[in-house]
């Protein structure tokens, strides 16, 4: 058999491939172009949070109950944070709450137990002190307003009792308000993991200064679903100053209850103002009625400072310097006018001692029953839930008027957990009836909600 190829054919393929190789790619075909060289990798020190960590964890303590069961689900389990160098630690209120006194360890290992508890329930703030004989590790306050929404933040504390764990996130929202967890708020929203015991540990920012205390999860679960809230530092410095020097946290009043402005009012005032607090009650010989103030009225600014509803006006008044005079500036009759009104001091009044079947669930239109573990498998939930389930809701009770709805499970009632309707009732008892009980009420649609609870 002959080779089809002829010699000088073989030739001109070698000369073609020699050609090839040495001229480039044929004529409109073009060629890759050449990658930049790739930059370096950023080092371990861009990558890492851990000199925050290494700064902020010796500064924060587990604060644990001597009187009750150490759970972390319970009051008297939590975080904390040391602001001082002489032992003023800052925490939760509810972390304390009905405490006579605390343990407190430090992540280096040393214990002290504590009496020294100062309390602000109305932010849910508290400051216990210790009597340490050296100068301990402590973290100063960051600006909460200057942080911006996504900068990145830590939160430190001992979630599930896990000591010196700390989560990284950013600042997902800030002012939070409204919320009605306290009577005073301003929240910083994260991402950053919390979990039940980290309640009191700071949210920290990347420069090692305290932006936040953690103090609640928005949550299906119970546990960590992405929203986490931190009671601002600017808040939590002013309530912290005041613990310290006076024990208590004085407030300014100027004898004025207010309401949100709605579009009803609006349409009926002529429509100027569309932002504030309409006053609905002025206490006789009180700052408000000594300047004329009446109700109807809607102020718009305390001191140059919009108010845009009435937690803002409350909040407004509230940080005024007791005994100075502030400007307010009010709508009246299709009229903007400025009262001048001296701030006084709150007066606070004595709790009284709960009375035995005054605000019980037969007062406010519930039944209730035990939540068991077969109640929670059937609700696909953990089957340690425990709680109070609202089995039945008078209609027009002040359960039903406050949101409460047949089928919620009770978890919490100010802050205090509930595991069976013997211990909800207790909790209920034991409320201010003024300010109403914070439940932390599981809906049927799995989600967990804070509803304030009427008394009266």
């Amino acid at each position: 058999m002959t080779n089809g190829f002829r010699p000088s054919a073989v030739a001109w393929i070698g000369l073609g491939l020699v050609l090839g190789a040495t001229l480039g790619p044929l004529t409109g075909q073009p060629g890759l172009p050449k990658l930049p060289d790739a930059p370096p990798l950023p080092g371990r020190e861009w990558q890492s949070v851990s000199a925050t960590a290494k700064r902020a964890l010796p500064a924060v303590v587990c604060i644990e109950s001597q009187q009750k069961a150490k759970r972390d689900d319970e009051p008297g389990f939590g975080s904390g944070v040391l602001i001082s160098a002489d032992g003023a630690i800052l925490t939760n209120n509810h972390v304390v709450k009905d405490l006579r006194e605390v343990e407190v360890t430090l992540h280096d290992g040393r214990k002290f137990t504590s009496a020294d508890i100062r309390r602000d329930p109305k932010t849910d703030l508290a400051l216990v002190k210790i009597d340490a004989k050296e100068p301990l590790p402590f973290l100063e306050f960051g600006d909460s307003d200057a942080m911006d929404v996504g900068d990145r933040v830590l939160a430190v504390g001992a979630p599930f009792g896990l000591t010196g764990s700390v989560s990284s996130g950013i600042v997902s929202a800030k002012s939070r308000k409204n919320l009605k967890l306290n009577q005073f708020e301003d929240f910083l929203q994260t991402d950053a993991a919390m979990n039940p015991g980290n309640s009191g540990g700071p949210l920290v920012s990347l420069d090692g200064r305290v932006i936040g205390l953690t103090a609640a999860i928005k949550t299906r679960s119970g546990g960590f679903q992405g929203v986490g809230l931190a009671v601002s530092s600017n808040l939590a410095k002013r309530v912290a100053d005041e613990l310290s020097k006076n024990g208590v946290v004085k407030r300014a009043v100027l004898g004025i209850t207010a309401r949100d402005l709605d579009a009803a009012t609006i349409k009926k005032i002529g429509g100027k103002p569309t932002a504030g607090a309409v006053v609905t009650q002025v206490t006789d010989g009180s700052p408000a009625d000594q300047a004329g103030v009446n109700a109807g009225d809607v102020i718009t600014k305390v001191n140059d400072k919009p108010v845009r509803d009435a937690r803002e006006l409350q909040a407004a008044i509230s940080a005024l310097e007791i005994g100075k005079v502030a400007d307010v500036l009010l709508w009246r009759d299709g009229k903007l006018f400025v009262g001048k009104l001296t701030a006084e001091e709150e007066r606070v009044a004595l709790k009284p001692e709960p009375k035995a079947g005054n605000r019980g669930s037969d007062a406010v239109g519930l039944a209730m029953t035990d939540f068991t573990e077969e109640m929670a498998v059937q609700r696909k939930l953990p089957k340690e839930t425990r709680g109070a389930l609202v089995s039945g809701v008078t209609r027009n009770s002040l359960a039903e008027r406050s949101g409460v709805m047949r089928g919620n499970v009770v978890l919490k009632v100010d802050g205090t957990a509930v595991t069976s309707a013997l211990t909800f009732e207790k909790a209920l008892r034991a409320a201010d009836p003024d300010a109403g009980a914070v439940l932390h009420v599981l809906r049927a649609n799995g989600d967990v909600e804070f509803v304030l609870l009427k008394l009266k």
